[in-house]
Order: structure tokens, then C-alpha cells, then sequence
């Protein structure tokens, strides 16, 4: 909703990242995620990892994650042409 409405008010596409929008819905809790991650011993987890994965588009990613749970809780497909009961 935030992504829709910044792109028809800047005539342009644009994206929020993960790290903006978790940011406004959890004041604080970007410093307090950088220190845990850095202090205990997994320093290198939050520069090439954290930050990339907190650039993403946060609709893009929401996305793809409801599309990755809709399919995981599908149910299986019947098989055709086997006799369903004997």
C-alpha cells in the first residue's frame, strides 16, 4: 500500500525496502538487530547479508513469501486414471 501510493504520487515506481518499513512499524529495533549481530561474533552475517536482505522490496518480498506459503499448503493433486476405490 505504502509502495502504490508513493509511485502515483512520484509518477515513478518505487519501493520501500525491508529495512524502511520494519523501521517505522518497530522503532529501535534496526540498532538493537546491528549490535546483537555484531556483538556475538557474527560480524560478518550483518554487512553482506543483513544489509542486502533489509534493501529488498519490502512488497516484492511479501509477496513471494505468500506465494512460497500458498503453494506448501496446497493439497496434493489425485493422481488420474486409478480407481479411487476397490
Amino acid at each position: 500500500m505504502i509502495d502504490g501510493t508513493r509511485s502515483i504520487v512520484n509518477n515513478a515506481v518505487s519501493f520501500a525496502p525491508i529495512g524502511k518499513v520494519a523501521g517505522v512499524l518497530f522503532p529501535g529495533s534496526m540498532a538493537g538487530m546491528e549490535g546483537g549481530l555484531a556483538q556475538r561474533a557474527y560480524p560478518w552475517l550483518w554487512e553482506p547479508i543483513a544489509t542486502y536482505g533489509l534493501q529488498l522490496p519490502a512488497s516484492v518480498t511479501g509477496f513471494v513469501i505468500g506465494a512460497i506459503l500458498l503453494w506448501l499448503g496446497q493439497k496434493p493433486l489425485e493422481p488420474i486414471g486409478y480407481l479411487a476405490e476397490r
